[in-house]
């Protein structure tokens, strides 16, 4: 199986803006994030998808989904290495490494190296930045 990049979506800001809740656009445009706690899918535990809130892309299994206690949706992995770009990112005084949807470049969190196996990393998503296709 070929794993390409899905293409790259452009809209204007005020395309984004009229299709995206202000919670989502402050996230997924703005790069903001929810308070801990807070979030739609901090809790779920329902099986499914999880997809970009602005795209539709794939971005996580609910089977890679744990209760890391931080306050944010975790995962352990992507459903495909392409479904996602990192960037570093060192706001607020901190390096850390920035998640991304590959297809709209919307912001989605930060992945850290403190998770569970098999890959032992964190995947910490805003839950803004996700909509749950249910199985």
């Amino acid at each position: 199986m070929t794993d390409t990049k899905a293409p790259k979506i452009q809209k204007s800001e005020a395309e984004w803006r009229k299709e995206l809740t202000p919670m989502q656009y402050a996230v997924l445009r703005e790069k903001a994030t929810e308070r801990p706690f807070s979030g739609e899918y901090e809790h779920t535990t329902t099986k499914g998808t999880y997809v970009c809130a602005g795209c539709g892309q794939s971005l996580f299994e609910s089977d890679t989904k744990f209760d890391s206690g931080c306050g944010w949706p975790s995962f352990t992995a992507p459903v495909r290495d392409t479904h996602i770009d990192e960037e570093r990112d060192f706001s607020h005084g901190m390096i850390r490494t920035e998640v991304l949807c590959s297809s709209c470049q919307g912001h989605l969190g930060h992945v850290f190296p403190d998770g569970p196996g098999p890959t032992g990393l964190r995947y910490c998503i805003n839950s803004a930045a996700l909509k749950l296709s249910p199985k």
